[in-house]
């Protein structure tokens, strides 16, 4: 990972940069990995990342003079049963909208292609990528640092950093001992103690990898990785597979939880235990460990082995040449950790991968875009370190938890809405036991329990890449908020407190769209890069001239506070206060919540005096509240801001005079159904670093006679549209023909009759209130106008889009207005 981002700092002209290695390159946890280069990952911008490896690794000897180690082999991804074929279709889409060549095919050309594999009488379907493979992991390393070093970029070898503090400016010192960890390659100074040096640089990069948390700790950063122990056996010569003339693709085998490739003329198998397996270093990693194996255990290998035998039947006469034990990184999503540390200014993260050899190159190709750049071409939102909260410390029992769970998984299908139970509950509001016993089914989103929805009896959901058990629960709550009155728990979302005298200038500084010019006004506005990519999405409620109140998606509450927080300028007076965790939302809306409401409180909710936008702190249930009348499902409602202690009082208040107007319970689920069906954006889906306000049709949010960060390259793009330059793409709101399933995200759209991709899906959802299924796509200009249709891939199936005029439902907004 810091070979990686040192080459591609190198090639944006970075060169003035240092990769400080405490022992010889690749002596943590690089050398021993089996060096696997897979296409195949259920990310689309992850699968971008790993594309990068794929391009990267053959072309470095011709760069540098070294060869990378690349063994261009294709590899094979088994699947057993609906689900996982279901996801092979899924990904094989989601693939091709970015060109990357595979293939579905059938057990007797699997048989084929990997001759070995004896036992496929469980086998569906193979996911066949020609393209991909596996690498040596010293030679890819040292040719890319090899090829930093020949731009002007230095490594300092044998150098242990011992600690690093920041300066006013948000420059770094870093103190390193030359000799590193060993005392015995140590240099002494003239004093006889060991020689120190610091390095004064502007940017620092935690690219540690096992040690990233130790080097974290040195700045009292909490750095959410856990290493856990992973075993590979290495075979003795197999004649089978001496006899070869070509090269066995690498196979990945979910029953086995195993992955088999080639090693010279024997076979490498690499279990991934469904149980058992074992942390490393939690409590730390001594410094002076260098190419260092823990311990085999086989004991737990005991099952995966089994199945791997009947697979591959010449492993039951196969020797064991070498055994494998090492530790891999793993995060509480196994996702790497890339970009800013959380509260802490010019301090990047580049670790945590639990496939490094894969996406070292990619990481450090984004990365070093977004640190010489300010944002990268792709969607890191799901690398961006601050996607952890504050309760994924490495020594806390979630992470630890959580990064097991997500090394037993290793190999199985995660199901759309799937959660697992590892290391929770962890944040839970005082609503939890009360809708537990209503049958919620849960969540986790940074930490907080969120109902998905609710449950009659407890049935749990039968999760699916198509529609769910679920389905018609979760229309009876959309009919219930639509038709009567719905009751929510939404204080899972980021809520900030802004003030000061400056603080209207700031907020206006960021904020593309105009701020609420009285106090009681509540505007939703968007901050943009400096290259005008959409970074923050917020609901501002003017509460005073000088009092600000911010609320916005929980996966941003560490992203937004430091958006917030790193764009105060030099003495100016503003005070940002995070006050997610001690303030509640409950959210009451649809047609009946005026009703529900007035009797619990001495405000006068009417339009006349209470609008829609608008927002008052007023008394419910005798529980001062912010109260903003808006609605993220599009009916008549108020969000009720209240100290988190105080929430249960509000909502059995509410839940006793909403009971005479038919009171339901609404989750997550019929939450995104009903924000579909009003075709409201949201963040993250439609709305990312890679797309301006132009091309995500914004243009009502945005006031361009205003100077904001991002002005001037949102501009610059609306006017080259208005000169008659096209945009690459637009995003549209849509029906779908869809059968038994909707777009989720990342299905690629066609022109009617053409396989080239020209688009992308964002979201979408099955519409209860309107009997359609509906999506957001972006889409070549040519299909924007209402009525153009175009095609999707939904599992392997064709669709038709048509392009919709306005939102399928309430498009006049009647029922916020009400």
């Amino acid at each position: 990972m810091g070979a990686g981002l040192l080459y591609a700092l190198a090639h944006e002209g970075w060169t003035d940069t240092i990769l400080v290695e405490k022992g010889e390159l690749t002596s943590g946890s690089t050398w021993h990995a089996a060096g696997l280069i897979p296409n195949f990952i259920g990310d689309l911008n992850m699968a971008k990342v790993h594309q990068e490896a794929i391009a990267l690794y053959p072309r470095l000897e011709a760069e540098t003079g070294l060869s990378a180690g690349w063994h261009g082999c294709g590899a094979i991804r088994l699947a057993r049963t609906a689900d996982e074929v279901d996801w092979h279709h899924y990904v094989h889409a989601m693939l091709t909208q970015i060109g990357v060549e595979s293939h579905l095919i059938g057990p007797a050309e699997i048989a084929e292609r990997h001759p070995l594999l004896t036992d496929l009488d469980d086998v569906r379907l193979g996911f066949y990528t020609p393209h991909d493979g596996w690498t040596d992991p010293s030679s890819c390393t040292n040719a890319m640092a090899k090829g930093a070093r020949d731009l002007g970029c230095r490594i300092m070898r044998h150098t242990l950093v011992t600690g690093m503090s920041q300066r006013p400016d948000g420059s770094w010192d870093v103190t390193v001992v030359r000799g590193g960890a060993d005392p015995a390659r140590r240099r002494n100074g003239s004093n006889g103690h060991d020689e120190q040096d610091t390095i004064h640089c502007e940017h620092v990069v935690n690219a540690a990898g096992h040690y990233a948390p130790q080097l974290g700790a040195m700045i009292g950063l909490d750095v959410p990785i856990v290493s856990v122990i992973h075993q590979y056996l290495v075979t003795e010569t197999v004649p089978e597979v001496e006899a070869l003339d070509f090269e066995l693709p690498v196979v990945r085998d979910p029953r086995a939880s195993c992955y088999y490739r080639q090693e010279i003329d024997g076979l490498l198998i690499g279990p991934y235990e469904m149980s058992g397996s074992r942390s490393y270093g939690v409590d730390g990693i001594d410094w002076d460990l260098h190419f260092h194996l823990p311990g085999e255990n086989l004991d737990v290998l005991e099952e995966c082995l089994g199945f791997a035998e009947q697979r591959i039947g010449v492993l039951s006469d196969a020797g064991i040449k070498q055994v494998v034990s090492g530790p891999i990184t793993h995060t509480p999503d196994s996702g790497y950790l890339m970009g800013p540390a959380p509260g802490v200014r010019n301090y990047w993260h580049c670790n945590g991968a639990s496939i490094g050899i894969t996406q070292g190159p990619g990481a450090g190709k984004y990365l070093a875009q977004w640190m010489v750049h300010g944002q990268t071409e792709i969607n890191v939102r799901n690398m961006d370190p601050r996607r952890f909260g504050d309760h994924t410390g490495p020594k806390s029992q979630f992470a630890l938890e959580k990064a097991l769970d997500e090394y037993h998984e290793m190999y199985q299908v995660r199901l759309p809405g799937e959660q697992r139970d590892a290391g929770r509950p962890v944040k839970t509001t005082p609503l939890w036991g009360r809708f537990d016993a209503l049958g919620a089914q849960w969540q986790e989103i940074y930490g907080w329990e969120r109902p998905q929805y609710f449950s009659p009896g407890g049935t749990p959901e039968a999760h699916s890449f198509r529609r769910s058990n679920a389905h018609d629960v979760v229309g009876a709550e959309v009919r219930g908020v639509r038709e009567r009155v719905g009751v929510a728990d939404l204080s899972a979302f980021a809520k900030f407190e802004v003030s000061g005298r400056d603080a209207g200038a700031l907020l206006d500084r960021l904020s593309a769209n105009r701020l609420p010019g009285r106090d009681g006004g509540i505007r939703l506005t968007h901050m943009l890069t400096t290259l005008g990519g959409i970074e923050c999405e917020m609901t501002i409620a003017r509460l005073a001239p000088d009092r600000f109140w911010l609320a916005s998606a929980i996966m941003g509450q560490s992203h937004d506070l430091d958006w917030l927080g790193d764009h105060i300028a030099a003495g100016e007076q503003v005070e940002v206060r995070d006050a997610t965790d001690d303030t509640a939302i409950l959210g009451v809306t649809g047609p009946r919540a005026r009703d529900v409401l007035s009797p619990l409180t001495d405000a006068d909710l009417s339009n006349d005096e209470f609008s829609w936008l608008t927002a008052q702190e007023i008394s419910v249930a005798g529980v001062p509240v912010i109260a903003l009348r808006v609605s993220y499902v599009g009916e008549l409602g108020w969000e009720l801001h209240c100290p988190m202690d105080d929430l249960a009082g509000v909502y059995d208040a509410v839940g006793e005079a909403g009971e005479p107007h038919g009171l339901v319970h609404f989750g997550s689920y019929a939450m995104n159904v009903m924000r579909i069906e009003k075709a409201y954006k949201a963040w993250g889906s439609e709305l990312t670093t890679e797309i301006t306000p132009v091309e995500a049709r914004l243009g009502r949010f945005v006031d361009y006679s205003r100077s904001f960060i991002g002005r001037d390259a949102a501009a610059a793009r609306r006017e080259a549209e208005e000169r008659g330059e096209p945009l690459s793409m637009v995003l549209v709101y849509c029906e779908v023909d869809a059968s038994d399933n909707d777009v989720r995200g990342n299905e690629p759209a066609f022109a009617p009759g053409s396989d080239e991709p020209m688009g992308i899906g964002t979201s979408g959802a099955w519409g209860h209130s309107v009997g359609r299924s509906l999506a957001f796509v972006y889409v070549d200009p040519r299909f924007e106008a209402p009525g153009s249709t175009f095609e999707l891939d939904l599992l392997g199936e064709r669709r038709t889009a048509t392009v919709l005029a306005e939102a399928a439902y309430d498009p006049r907004n009647a029922a916020l207005r009400a």
